[in-house]
């Protein structure tokens, strides 16, 4: 019986999609391997060989990676697949999509024919803490006390001024957000609020809209932002795969799906 060499067998995973939108799309997968699928029953898996156990997150790997999704979703409706996700085999990729064929599908046709588009709005200020200092007279009170005298402040009161600081910035954040969720979701099937990755970040938003509805969200989006002045700027961009609406976690290697 002949030997199987592992290194030859493993699977390089992309995405999930509908088995009849199966096919090949040629040497373009991570390594420059040949995409293809792995199908069993209704769905299908997006793969190509790979040698290696593991890939490292390096410009040109994400680069193959994110453009075989890009491809993808072009011409069908998908599950996009954590980067990084490999299979020891070709029969492990058969058990996950037979083991799960029901949870995918229901995944599949939650997500037909919509897309994610992401809004960042952040203060386009200077200093973000001069500017929270200047709009909100409590703080600039506490600022001018702590650090009027001959001394410099002490330790507990700079904690103070910070934490005053936090919550005021916090409280910004949740009322900007409240002005532009309400003129966005008409136009949303979901939105999923992402946490800010920086101080000067008021909101980081994933919207899920209907292929059609394009246009009217990026017409909501110019809505929402002549509600703001010059110390806000707005970006959206997309369409993307809709990797924050994909309610299930894939374990490979237990070739189990779960809910998130």
């Amino acid at each position: 019986m002949k030997k199987v060499n592992p290194s030859t067998s493993r699977r390089y995973l992309y995405a999930i999609i509908d088995a009849s939108q199966a096919g090949k799309w040629g040497n373009i997968g991570i390594n420059g391997a040949l995409v293809t699928t792995i199908t069993k029953g209704p769905v299908a898996a997006v793969v190509s060989g790979i040698a290696a156990k593991r890939v490292r997150p390096e410009r040109a790997n994400l680069a193959s990676h994110n453009g075989v999704i890009k491809l993808l979703m072009q011409e069908s409706t998908i599950l996009p697949v954590a980067f990084g996700t490999i299979a020891d085999r070709h029969q492990a990729v058969e058990f996950l999509l037979s083991k799960n064929s029901a949870l995918l599908v229901e995944q599949l046709d939650s997500l037909r024919g919509k897309v994610e588009m992401g809004l960042r709005v952040r203060f386009d200020v200077p200093n973000i803490y001069e500017y929270i200092v200047s709009t909100h007279r409590d703080l600039r009170d506490a600022r001018d006390t702590a650090y009027g005298g001959p001394q410099e402040p002490m330790r507990g009161t700079k904690i103070e001024l910070g934490g005053q600081f936090d919550r005021l910035l916090t409280a910004e954040r949740e009322t900007h957000t409240a002005t532009v969720l309400p003129v966005l979701s008409a136009h949303c099937v979901e939105i999923k609020p992402n946490p800010p990755r920086n101080n000067l970040e008021v909101m980081n938003l994933a919207c899920l809209v209907k292929r059609e509805d394009l246009k009217a969200f990026e017409d909501a989006v110019l809505a929402a932002a002549g509600q703001f002045d010059n110390n806000f700027a707005f970006d959206f961009n997309g369409p993307w795969a809709p990797h924050n609406f994909v309610h299930i976690e894939l374990n490979i290697k237990s070739s189990h799906v779960s809910r998130r």
